[in-house]
This record gives C-alpha cells, sequence and structure tokens, in this order.
C-alpha cells in the first residue's frame, strides 16, 4: 500500500464514521474510541506470528487514523478557538 492510497483509506473510513455517528461529544469519548480501536489492533498484533491476519491488522490501523483524524477535527472548545501546529523549522518535506 502506498502512503496516497494508505491517507485515501483513512479519509475513506472517517467519511463513513461521519454519517453514521454523531461528532464526538467530549475529548473523553473520542480518547474512549481512539482506545477501543486501537485495542482491537492489538489484538490482531498480539496474535501469534504465525496466524497474523495482516489484512485485519492493516483495518484495524485504519479504524485507528479515521478517529484519531476524527478526534482532530470533533474536539475543541465551546467558542471554536483552536490553535493550529505549524510544522517545526528546519524539517525537511
Amino acid at each position: 500500500m502506498t502512503e496516497d492510497e494508505a491517507l485515501s483509506s483513512i479519509i475513506l473510513e472517517h467519511s463513513k464514521a461521519i454519517k453514521l455517528y454523531p461528532p464526538f461529544a467530549s475529548a473523553h469519548e473520542g480518547y474512549a474510541v481512539i482506545l477501543e480501536e486501537l485495542t482491537e489492533l492489538q489484538t490482531e498484533v498480539f496474535k501469534n506470528p504465525a496466524r497474523r491476519d495482516y489484512t485485519a491488522m492493516r483495518k484495524e490501523a485504519i479504524h485507528v487514523a479515521a478517529m484519531a483524524l476524527r478526534f482532530i477535527i470533533d474536539v475543541k472548545p465551546k467558542d471554536n478557538s483552536v490553535e493550529y501546529f505549524e510544522s517545526p523549522s528546519g524539517v525537511e518535506e
């Protein structure tokens, strides 16, 4: 999977989630959802290497990333004021 394919998969999963579920009501809810997805990824990763399902691991990693994206978008102060992070200077692209 290329970087572009991975990002497309994450965006698609995020799009599905926002159609099915309301925005996170709080940072705690967002954290809980991410933790649930991370636990599902952990279950796949901790399987015996001979029995690992790499497709399932990738799917769960996409879910984690999509919910992290949702957290970034949904969780903000009530007045919508948010500080945005800039890339550190000197970081090569």
